[in-house]
């Protein structure tokens, strides 16, 4: 390491104050930024720990440690660990309510709660799953009127009881897609059918956007007015 002359490289009046403390001793001066804990730069410790939530839960959703031992090419050991580690990276657990949602949300992680939701709860179709594997961005959970949604193939007909119709349950909020000016219910159509027969106004929703000029839109049509629930 090269040595330099304090004198020629820091102002006269810093130097002073310097000199009062370390007057002739060998300095090392850091360069000031932050240590970052593992994995952070990459990002790697994040996805680490999103993967593991996961993990939990669709173990509590009722995979088995074998079926998620093959899915994540890991041993059954490291299955458990993942499991049943005291260090549960912020407690979150899922379930397909409201109240769950907003707790996702308030950790940034509505993303991953949407997709619990489809893929454990709704056990969503095939064609679907390309559509979790796209990157979005998640506006939510926020009091949306219904009467923005699309009706297309959506019949109000009474068809017998349904999830939306069990009114003592706490129900999931609707995923809703925000494409070229229109919102389009993605996968729970005959929820929308039953609140739209209870004549609901609003219903708290997930808002994803996809295109970065569907993002821009809404924000500037919608992103002041809606309210957020914060609580469920």
């Amino acid at each position: 390491m090269k040595y330099e002359n304090a004198g020629e490289v820091i102002p006269e009046e810093l130097l002073k104050e310097i000199q009062k403390y370390a007057a002739g001793k060998l300095l090392y001066v850091p360069k000031g930024d932050e240590k970052k804990g593992w994995g952070e730069a990459t990002g790697y410790r994040d996805r680490l720990q999103r993967r593991n939530r996961m993990i939990r839960n669709k173990y509590a959703n009722g995979m088995t440690v074998s079926e998620l031992a093959d899915e994540y090419f890991l041993s059954l050991d490291s299955i458990k660990k993942i499991i049943y580690s005291k260090k549960n990276d912020g407690h979150l657990t899922y379930a397909p309510t409201v109240h769950s949602a907003v707790q996702y949300a308030s950790n940034g992680l509505l993303e991953e709660w949407s997709q619990c939701y489809l893929l454990l709860t709704r056990q969503i179709a095939p064609d679907l799953h390309d559509f979790i594997e796209e990157k979005h961005s998640y506006f939510g959970v926020v009091k949306f009127p219904l009467r923005l949604i699309e009706l297309n193939g959506i019949g109000l007909e009474e068809d017998g009881a349904d999830e939306a119709d069990d009114q003592a349950a706490d129900l999931p909020p609707l995923l809703v897609e925000y494409v070229k000016g229109k919102f389009y219910c993605i996968e729970q159509k005959e929820i929308l059918a039953a609140l739209k027969r209870r004549k609901v106004n609003a219903y708290p929703t997930v808002i994803i956007l996809k295109e970065t000029t569907d993002y821009k839109r809404f924000m500037k049509l919608y992103g002041n007015v809606l309210f957020f629930i914060d609580h469920a």
